[in-house]
């Protein structure tokens, strides 16, 4: 089966968008048609100024929430990175592969760099360099596809680029991985700024709506939602960039087409109406299970536990191997180690 990583960064609740843009398919498709791994990248969480206890927390709410959208651990892994010290190990090898050039390049890092430096603060080398170690992350398990929003491509075009410059500086090691993107709701947009992508970390969190919002907070963000200036009901994303949104939601959560369903409304109250209610309906289900696991802590502990086995045995073959192409003294075992093994073998 194809190879499929994803995952979700412990820097904020997660969000409808995380929710439409990827994490639906990830349990709807992914797993049932691939060999997928489904991650939360804590590492990434420590790249700006953080509390500890809230990224503890945070991954742990990620973790349930991934499996209370219907992510099955028989069907495929769900760990959390810094439980599998592959990726660390990996990472170095590629940042030894990689360009400081090719980093300052990176979109992401120059808006967050630039707007640390407005706030008067400092920007932590990991920020610069975490690029690569989210190539690591896909590198490692030889994955084929990575579903992504538009956003996040460049991350994997910078992975493409790093395995085919191993494998030709050292030899085949990596498997050179692809993106897939959703055809619907590939970028929710903020309900206050539809010109901006709805994040986990933003501080507009009127225009934010939670997986865990109650469903009258999320009848009133979405009832408040920004529109466009005219009535007519156009899907238009360049010049009506709100109620598009607003019908890409809507197209999402009721398996419709953004462009058809234009035609329906004659009002924006109607179009923001139905597109509440279809929210609260798709998000009814992930929140009643995400109760059931909480009640049962037990158990998220066991998937992660199990997971974070079955991606360290996937994951230390090819790391294995990138240290040894790459020209690093492979380790000697323990003379304890040898003794046991010539007594298991005799």
């Amino acid at each position: 089966m194809t190879r499929v990583f994803s995952g979700v960064k412990p820097t904020g609740h997660l969000t409808l968008g995380n929710y439409l843009g990827a994490m639906r398919r990830w349990a709807a498709v992914d797993q049932h048609q691939a060999d997928a791994l489904f991650c939360i990248v804590d590492l990434h969480a420590l790249t700006v100024d953080h509390d500890p206890a809230r990224v503890r927390r945070l991954s742990r709410q990620a973790a349930t929430l991934l499996l209370a959208t219907g992510l099955d651990p028989e069907l495929c892994t769900v760990f959390v990175q810094s439980h599998v010290d592959e990726h660390a190990r990996l990472s170095y090898l590629l940042e030894c592969v990689a360009t400081d050039g090719e980093m300052r390049r990176m979109i992401q890092y120059k808006e967050k760099a630039g707007r640390e430096r407005e706030r008067g603060g400092s920007v932590r080398l990991s920020l610069l360099t975490y690029p690569v170690l989210m190539a690591a992350d896909i590198l490692a398990y030889g994955t084929v596809e990575v579903p992504v929003g538009d956003d996040q491509a460049q991350h994997v075009e910078l992975a493409r680029d790093l395995a085919v410059r191993f494998n030709q500086r050292y030899g085949h090691t990596f498997v050179v991985p692809r993106a897939t993107h959703p055809a619907v709701a590939n970028r929710v947009m903020n309900l206050q700024d539809p010109t901006s992508k709805m994040g986990k970390s933003d501080d507009v969190g009127s225009g934010i709506v939670y997986l865990l919002d109650e469903p009258e907070a999320v009848r009133k963000k979405v009832l408040r939602a920004v529109t466009d200036s005219g009535q007519e009901v156009v899907y238009d994303r360049e010049a009506r960039p709100g109620v598009a949104n607003l019908l890409e939601i809507l197209a999402a959560c009721t398996d419709g087409n953004p462009s058809d369903l234009s035609g329906v409304y004659e009002s924006y109250g109607a179009l923001k109406k139905d597109t509440a209610e279809a929210v609260v309906e798709v998000l009814r289900p992930v929140q009643e299970r995400h109760k059931e696991l909480c009640a049962d802590p037990g158990y998220v502990e066991g998937v992660l536990r199990d997971g974070a086995e079955r991606a360290r045995a996937m994951a230390r073959p090819t790391v294995d191997e990138a240290y040894r192409a790459i020209g690093l003294l492979p380790a000697v075992a323990a003379a304890s180690e040898t003794v046991t093994g010539a007594a298991v073998g005799g």
